[in-house]
């Protein structure tokens, strides 16, 4: 099946740091791992980019179920676009030319809570490998609250470090309240945020980015070294958080793609 989407680039959004599954199957072509449903597991999907046409494998129905959601597809970046556009923001709009493809994924909450757990002081390579064992130990999939022994986080060979603690606990937490996830999508921003710090190994940044990645509060602004160090150099007056308001987390993707991409 074919689909037009616009202000969507494949290799920007897997080089963004906000998902760490995405396979890369050839140039332009991805794999992105199915969801598992109530009573049903949805397959993978491999995904092409040929501009703004994109060849997906999933059937029209699944498309319109779970994967137009999935790629936000309700999201008006035009209008975000033009937002930037007409800011003066220099340094958004220069940031904003080079990651304009970027869309805020709407993933799994609870895979979001475990890796970005794992992205604390850590870099995109590290994670993945990690996240990537620990689906292994799973034969493949992602594991549940409840399914696998939480011991498996204690596993050195994981590479999870001084994490493996706060892994164990959030997965015997969620495992022994199934409705916490629930919960949390049921939250406005702050009421979310409070209460994913209240667990151990969440600070402010993982919060933040649990709620922009694994809940789409896409006003959700998160600030690891990477964007405090770029919130100093160009913005020592301060970031217009006001003008940005209700769609600061995307404004964020942008600018911390830019800084990624130029410290390489």
């Amino acid at each position: 099946m074919i689909v037009t989407i616009n202000n969507m680039d494949l290799k920007q959004i897997a080089e963004s740091g906000q998902c760490f599954r995405w396979k890369i199957k050839a140039d332009d072509t991805y794999i992105i791992p199915g969801i598992r449903l109530e009573h049903d597991k949805l397959e993978d999907l491999i995904i092409s980019q040929h501009g703004n046409q994109f060849e997906v494998s999933c059937s029209e129905a699944e498309w319109s179920d779970y994967w137009s959601s999935y790629f936000d597809l309700d999201t008006d970046y035009e209008k975000i676009k033009d937002l930037i556009m007409a800011s003066g923001d220099e340094h958004a709009i220069e940031a904003y030319l080079e990651g304009s493809g970027i869309r805020i994924l709407r993933q799994d909450l609870w895979e979001m809570i475990v890796t970005f757990l794992i992205s604390q002081n850590n870099n995109i390579k590290r994670i993945t490998a990690s996240v990537d064992e620990i689906c292994k130990r799973n034969d493949g999939l992602f594991p549940r609250p409840g399914e696998v022994d939480s011991n498996i986080f204690m596993d050195r060979s994981l590479g999870l470090g001084y994490r493996s603690p706060f892994l164990k606990e959030i997965f015997d937490y969620t495992a022994a309240d199934s409705e916490w996830l629930e919960k949390l999508k049921s939250y406005d921003y702050v009421e979310a945020e409070e209460a994913l710090r209240e667990r151990k190994g969440i600070g402010p940044k993982v919060a933040a980015c649990i709620c922009l990645f694994g809940l789409h509060h896409i006003e959700a602004f998160p600030i690891d070294t990477h964007v405090k160090q770029l919130l100093g150099k160009y913005y020592a007056k301060g970031f217009d958080f006001e003008y940005y308001n209700g769609c600061a987390g995307i404004i964020q993707q942008y600018l911390f793609y830019y800084e990624l991409k130029h410290k390489e």
